[in-house]
């Protein structure tokens, strides 16, 4: 069924739109599209949106190597740099710091009517990519290559296993998130 589905771009399509539709869902449903709970977590006093992203993490983390462990998935991890780092959080950061919206929150908020969203976001993630694809040729041999450290994982940084980085780190998020919980850092 895997490998019929990996050579049928149709069903990739129509898969990738519902759950797309049904993340979208989601994240409407945990609170985290809201302009003001988004604006909350950036002043610290909302923490919605980490206990969220720390639950997704977890989760994708443990069922991702889970696939991978019954061959159902592969890793393809990308080269990266401190270059790399400091550009995307500097686009992402002006972009959310500017708008109040991570980019699976602004496709959220498009999907439940928000105007800003819409005008402002939709717009700002077109205009920043394009202008990024504009430059990229010249960045690329140079900021981007800086402290580049190809496709190296934790595991392999670690020199260890990839399920005792995953065990590791899903009971130090999993206790964060019940402290975070237990310390009333919510809505």
């Amino acid at each position: 069924m895997l490998r019929d589905l990996h050579s049928n771009a149709r069903a990739q399509m129509v898969l990738g739109a519902l759950i797309g539709v049904m993340f979208g869902f989601l994240l409407q449903k945990g609170g985290v599209t809201d302009y003001d709970v988004i604006i909350g977590q950036l002043l610290w006093e909302d923490f919605t949106v980490a206990k969220v992203m720390l639950s997704a993490i977890v989760t994708g983390m443990v069922g991702v190597h889970a696939l991978r462990s019954l061959g159902w998935a592969e890793l393809h991890p990308k080269s990266g740099s401190v270059g790399m780092t400091i550009i995307g959080g500097l686009i992402f950061g002006v972009g959310f710091g500017l708008l109040g919206y991570c980019p699976g929150t602004l496709a959220g908020a498009v999907g439940q009517g928000e105007l800003d969203a819409l005008a402002g976001g939709i717009v700002g993630v077109l205009v920043g990519a394009g202008l990024f694809a504009a430059i990229y040729h010249r960045l690329e041999g140079s900021i981007l290559r800086v402290g580049h450290f190809g496709d190296l994982t934790l595991p392999q940084l670690l020199r260890t296993s990839r399920w005792a980085v995953v065990v590791a780190l899903a009971a130090l998020l999993a206790g964060l998130l019940v402290w975070m919980e237990s310390a009333g850092l919510g809505a």
